[in-house]
């Protein structure tokens, strides 16, 4: 029986955002914001989310992931249209539940094969999975071979954040750090990234924004010298110094660089004025 392989995605990865010419399914995270629910992109887009953040600086902010069960219903209803094979694809298992809900969510479906691709990164790190999985299966590649050389790809990615206050990441506790370096984090502007394992690490402490941004120019300069690589800049309230940062960074290093949203889900937890940076090695 000739293999029909069907991808999801957690709406972490923003893909909601973005045209891709295949039927990806989504799944995504619920936000509470003042007790009040809304999904992801369905009930509220980035940019009105970070319209009501930034108006509401004390509004309480919190998100829940996709139910195991509503999991489960996805790859049903990817059944019913033929799929024998699904390439699940979710964020850093280090960042949140859903890697592992996606995994118990097999259990509850029978007559289909599933396989779970912990991204280890989040927004267009997982798009850059999801991508390469369109093109493995344009080419006829299995579904098992196609989850493999995923997991090969990840080695790919490099994720750097630019973060306007710690509130949110540790409030929420996706921040992972020594709590001598977090106190005097708090106080002044950290250049994070996400490290090989998948959770989010600070870099080096910074003490105005001009000059972590200065400081995230010059380590991206120096990390994409001479390589072939594609260069995603993720925004959230400050889409125009994004825009900015993008173009200075292609001028001068004439590379693929785009600007994409931080959907609300992730900007729950990085907060209005985050700006990150994913590199992905194209070799």
């Amino acid at each position: 029986m000739k293999q029909k392989i069907g991808i999801v995605v957690c709406g972490n990865s923003g893909i909601d955002y973005l045209n891709i010419d295949f039927p990806v399914k989504v799944i995504r995270s619920t936000l509470l914001l003042d007790g009040k629910e809304y999904e992801d992109y369905v009930d509220i887009k980035a940019e009105d989310f970070y319209k009501l953040v930034i108006a509401n600086p004390n509004i309480d902010i919190r998100t829940s992931q996709t139910s195991t069960g509503r999991i489960s219903e996805v790859y049903n209803e990817l059944k019913e249209t033929g799929v024998t094979d699904i390439i699940v694809i979710t964020v850093s298992s280090k960042l949140s539940g859903t890697f592992q809900g996606a995994i118990l969510a097999k259990e509850l479906v029978d007559d289909i094969n599933v396989y779970v691709v912990d991204s280890k990164s989040v927004s267009q790190g997982e798009v850059f999975l999801v991508e390469k999985a369109i093109e493995l299966i344009n080419k006829g590649i299995d579904a098992e071979d196609i989850y493999n050389k995923l997991n090969e790809l990840r080695d790919n990615l490099k994720i750097y954040v630019l973060v306007d206050t710690l509130k949110y990441l540790v409030k929420n506790g996706r921040l992972s750090a020594t709590s001598g370096f977090l106190g005097t984090m708090l106080k002044i502007k950290p250049l994070l990234v996400v490290n090989e394992e998948g959770s989010l690490v600070p870099f080096e402490k910074i003490r105005t924004t001009s000059k972590a941004r200065e400081r995230l120019f010059k380590i991206l300069t120096e990390k994409i010298k001479d390589k072939d690589v594609s260069v995603y800049i993720a925004y959230t309230s400050n889409k125009e110094e994004a825009i900015e940062f993008a173009s200075r960074l292609k001028e001068q290093n004439n590379i693929k660089v785009e600007v994409v949203p931080l959907t609300p889900v992730v900007g729950a937890h990085a907060g209005p004025g985050t700006m990150g940076v994913i590199i992905i090695n194209n070799n």
